[in-house]
């Protein structure tokens, strides 16, 4: 009986690009080990928060089910298989890996505060956990910083890079063979699938993931990114991205990136080729920028870890605003009836399907923290449980950013509504769409 590394699935639900799954495979294959799939990721089950709402929505659900199926079928084409564990414990991980006879484990590193707790706990389980940091453009090791440590702002840090011509690695070829599944533990159960809400095929929605081409699974992600390239839309980005809706406006590769189905480093080789091959623009540049963005904040998040959960986040001020929550307040805006009309109308688009763009996040945003006079962080938990492109990284950034305490050398953003209106919604097509 060969004995059994784990390879430990969590944010990164593909085979594309997959620097920790290349280590596993290379070293099954170097000491003769069978290799044993699985997918934990404690957040995803749906726990309450301190809020009082389940802290992972039916859209994240459903989404990361769609990945995860995605990832089991490639699995099973290699002659492999995918364990998948929704628990809120380590222990039915531990257990597995007793049951297999396992005592390694390789996975991505995620340097946030919960994920890195996962990894102590399977740890002080009696397990060596192998991690492999893989879910940004750059690496850590090749930043023009000292230890890989990043200035806070963004527009030093995004200099800091082109200056110095940090280069993107090139994304790695997925395997065409993996190692045999252990002969002593039996196939896993398939997991239910849960149901598809309304919301995940309305035609009304600018990420329908109840539709084919729009699932979480790699697939998908790879055909939507080559679409998107081929209609020639990278060299409109710019001029379009602050759109409220639609299809086309943005390169939606967030969801994607979100649970991983889809290598930040695979959409960034993309695109130079694009360039390559048809030019490069000022909207090719700002999807290099916004992807730039996202690494931002998984460095300082890297940094800066648990400071950017707390009311004060990075500020350092004693008496932030927007860290007080009234929970009838609250409500009303998570169900869209503050009375605002353009925030109302996101609110629900949100709550019915999941998504919402990148300007609408901002303006809801603003008006829970600065009109209604709420908690920042109960916001972010709202985002978290609807968005079905949750990262942690760029979520708890944002909202700190927003918010003041985070990264914002201005001391954070206050939208006019008003004028968000009438620079967005001036036909108030958008606001008829979702308030009907």
């Amino acid at each position: 009986m060969a004995a059994v590394l784990i390879h430990w699935f969590r944010t990164d639900l593909r085979l594309h690009d997959h620097p920790a799954l290349l280590r596993s495979v290379a070293r099954c294959r170097r000491e003769g080990l069978s290799l044993l799939p699985v997918a934990w990721h404690s957040p995803s089950v749906p726990v309450d928060t301190r809020w009082g709402f389940a802290r992972v929505g039916e859209h994240r659900r459903a989404f990361r089910h769609q990945a995860l199926t995605g990832l089991a079928k490639r699995l099973r084409g290699l002659g492999s298989d995918l364990w998948v564990l929704d628990d809120a414990t380590a222990g039915p991980l531990l257990e597995l890996a007793r049951r297999a006879g396992a005592t390694h484990v390789v996975a991505e590193a995620i340097d946030a505060p919960e994920e890195l707790a996962e990894v102590r706990t399977l740890q002080d389980g009696g397990l060596h956990v192998d991690t492999v940091w893989q879910s940004s453009l750059l690496a850590p090791d090749d930043l023009p910083w000292l230890q890989g440590r990043v200035p806070d702002v963004f527009t030093a840090f995004r200099q800091g890079v082109e200056r110095a011509q940090v280069q993107v690695p090139a994304p790695l070829p997925a395997p065409t063979q993996l190692p045999p599944w252990p002969d002593h533990l039996e196939r896993p159960p398939s997991p239910c699938a849960p149901p598809l809400s309304a919301g995940a095929t309305d035609e009304r929605s600018s990420f329908p993931y109840g539709s084919s081409a729009w699932q979480g699974h790699e697939a998908a992600a790879l055909d939507h990114l080559q679409r998107y390239l081929a209609a020639g839309h990278p060299h409109r980005y710019k001029a379009t991205r602050n759109a409220l809706s639609g299809r086309d406006f943005a390169s939606h590769w967030s969801p994607w990136l979100a649970v991983g189905a889809l290598s930040a480093r695979q959409a960034m080789a993309a695109l130079r080729a694009f360039e390559n091959e048809r030019g490069a623009n000022e909207g090719s540049y700002w999807l290099w920028f916004e992807l730039l963005w996202r690494d931002h904040f998984r460095f300082v998040m890297r940094q800066h870890g648990a400071r950017l959960f707390a009311a004060r986040g990075l500020s350092g001020d004693r008496t932030p605003q927007a860290c007080r929550h009234d929970p009838r307040a609250f409500a009303r805006w998570c169900e869209g009836r503050t009375g605002q009309p353009l925030a109302d109308a996101a609110m629900r688009e949100l709550r019915h399907t999941g998504y919402l763009s990148n300007r609408l996040r901002q303006i809801v945003a603003s008006a829970l923290i600065h009109e209604l006079g709420g908690d920042w962080r109960a916001g972010a938990a709202w985002f978290e449980a609807r968005l079905i492109d949750f990262d942690v990284h760029s979520n708890q950034g944002n909202w700190a950013y927003i918010a003041g305490v985070g990264t914002d050398p201005r001391g954070g953003r206050r939208f006019n509504l008003d004028k968000q209106t009438q620079d967005h919604d001036p036909d108030g097509s958008y606001r008829r769409r979702w308030t009907a």
